[in-house]
């Protein structure tokens, strides 16, 4: 039971590795340990990757690499009730982007703030980026009626 919690604590921690006992799993069943195959699985693709080497860069270094063009594939549209297109990256990618370039950044969430009628809500958005020689910030306010935010974080 201690290798299989080892095995636990440790695979959040390391990358997947190629290994000749990757295609292994054993399973107590009934009592006794049985050792089954599963299909061979693949090693992350080169964007799903967190490479270590980049961890405390300068952050000139940083910014060079986050400032690139989003691809286009990457932007989505949404159409507001007024008829108004937006264009936004969806939060999901953005996380994968930052732990990309920038494995060290922190978010927080600075306010929520409601309307005096309930009816809309805005939230301010803190995004920290540390390098070896400094670390900056951004701040961005969010606004959106209580009925379409639902969801959206």
């Amino acid at each position: 039971m201690a290798f299989r919690s080892l095995i636990k604590s440790t695979a959040a921690v390391k990358p997947l590795s190629p290994s000749p006992f990757n295609h292994l799993i054993f399973r107590t069943f009934a009592g006794k340990r049985v050792k089954e195959e599963k299909p061979e699985v693949s090693l992350p693709e080169y964007n799903d990757v967190v490479p270590t080497a980049g961890i405390s860069r300068p952050l000139s270094e940083i910014l060079k690499e986050i400032n690139k063009r989003v691809p286009d594939s990457l932007v989505k549209l949404r159409t507001e009730p007024n008829g108004f297109a937006v264009k936004y990256i969806p939060w999901h990618i953005v996380n994968r982007i930052l732990n990309l370039h920038a494995p060290e950044w922190s978010g927080e969430v600075r306010s929520i703030t409601y309307s005096a009628d309930g009816k809309s809500v805005s939230v301010v958005y803190r995004v920290t980026l540390y390098g070896t020689d400094a670390e900056i910030f951004r701040e961005s306010t969010g606004t959106a009626s209580v009925n379409e935010a639902v969801g959206l974080l």
